[in-house]
């Protein structure tokens, strides 16, 4: 498990830093940019991870076909999944670009307004590429070739912070544009690792067996429907806990740049260490389903549940470290002082919810490997629009309406109670749902 997910990790942790280096850079501008960013990446970080849980239906598809030795059917998956990432990846562009009218109606600065919303129109440009390199991320990994991303995307990283330099600040005789000159470098970002990508599996040895570019291959409707119908309800529960996290910064953004920047840097920062149970889970899908494709759903059970543990023992050491270290951790975003005390004050919350985040990120992704899609997502819904965001909103923002809420407005805490909420329900309804499927499948009782 450890061998095929510690590249992906580097990898997921590469690709986090883009939005961790465009928050932390834009954060030495201004507070006001930094909010813009904030925004714009709320809404632009949902539309993407919802596009990733969709394309991880190749993830599956590919791990039962390794798994079941049927190697001469990958090639046909891969190339419709491109076709899959094509138009999920355009209709995402879409639905990116349509989003920003909600700037204009949530009571922000007429700048701050502006600016979120040209910052998600100038990142926009690489979602097509996105959901593309997604696929074949997919059929990589499940071929347990994870190298290739882990270097692809420290490449990208490395690319994007430089061209963030001269963008964001206006070196080397280039515009200065603020926040809008992240949105231009991860955008073409994007486009740069799709291209990486393709060019790696054409001249890798270890993608001779499967080579998917060997001819041309129209859309197959009934191929791309049937990948759909697994990978929508894995986007779905991914959009389901990732829109509660951004829906909290749209919210509190009627309490100003204080609350809206600290309330980022903490789901900024809470995201760059969520990518380490995340890609022990992406590990995990794969190895279940390599033993599912095998026939062997004792070992697939066994494979379950080490994963959870290893989610687990990380998951220990990364709530200790938030703990002790928060202060140092906001200071290193930003130079603001009164955005430095809120955020450590809200990363506490999120050294709370580390047990519960690693435990339902790893039980879903097992539960995913073998083939079960919907249930996870019913859970995700239940967990955070069921129970998070209500509480949230009541704690967050006392509506006069509802009888038990607090005499004061608690803000961003209020809504970060709901969201540790949201995960510990999420975590226990998803491990007992793990814990009955894998013993069905391996016919254990009891």
């Amino acid at each position: 498990m450890w061998r095929l997910s510690w590249p992906m990790l580097v990898g997921q942790l590469a690709s986090v830093g883009m939005g961790v280096a465009d928050v932390a850079m834009t954060g030495h501008v201004s507070a006001s940019e930094l909010a813009a960013v904030s925004l714009g990446a709320s809404v632009w970080s949902i539309i993407l991870v919802t596009v990733m849980g969709t394309m991880m239906a190749l993830n599956t598809v590919v791990a039962h076909e390794t798994g079941a030795g049927q190697f001469g059917r990958i090639p046909h998956v891969v190339r419709q999944g491109l076709w899959m990432g094509l138009g999920v990846g355009l209709v995402a562009c879409l639905i990116a670009n349509l989003s920003t009218l909600v700037f204009d109606h949530i009571g922000l600065t007429p700048d701050v307004a502006a600016n979120a919303a040209m910052f998600v129109h100038a990142i926009s440009i690489g979602m097509p590429a996105f959901a593309c390199y997604r696929a074949l991320y997919g059929y990589t990994t499940s071929i347990n070739q994870t190298k290739p991303v882990m270097v692809i995307a420290v490449l990208g990283l490395l690319f994007n912070i430089f061209v963030n330099w001269l963008l964001v600040f206006g070196n080397w005789g280039m515009p200065r544009l603020g926040g809008v000159g992240c949105a231009v470098a991860t955008g073409i970002c994007l486009w740069l690792m799709f291209g990486a990508m393709l060019v790696w599996i054409r001249i890798a040895p270890a993608y001779r067996q499967t080579y998917p570019f060997t001819r041309w291959e129209r859309p197959n409707w009934a191929e791309i429907g049937s990948m759909l119908r697994l990978g929508l309800p894995i986007g779905v529960t991914y959009l389901a806990e990732v829109s509660a996290f951004g829906a909290v910064s749209l919210m509190i953004a009627r309490f100003g740049v204080v609350q809206v920047s600290a309330s980022q840097i903490a789901l900024n920062f809470s995201s760059l260490v969520f990518m380490v149970p995340l890609s022990f889970g992406m590990g995990l899908m794969t190895r279940v389903g390599h033993a599912l494709g095998e026939g062997d759903a004792v070992r697939a059970r066994f494979v379950a549940w080490v994963g959870v543990g290893m989610s687990l023992a990380f998951a220990l050491l990364s709530a200790a470290l938030i703990a002790v270290f928060r202060w140092e951790i906001a200071r290193a975003y930003t130079s603001d002082p009164a955005v430095q005390e809120l955020c450590a004050h809200l990363l506490l919350f999120a050294a709370l919810f580390q047990l519960s985040d690693a435990t339902q990120v790893a039980t879903s992704s097992a539960i995913r490997g073998y083939k079960v899609t919907r249930q996870p997502m019913q859970i995700q819904l239940l967990a955070f629009w069921g129970f998070a965001m209500p509480l949230g909103y009541v704690l967050g923002l006392a509506p006069g309406w509802f009888a038990w809420s607090p005499a004061a407005p608690m803000g961003a805490s209020g809504f970060w109670i709901g969201l540790v909420l949201g995960l510990t329900v999420a975590a226990v309804l998803l491990t007992r749902s793990l814990h009955h499927l894998s013993q069905a499948r391996a016919g254990v009782t009891g």
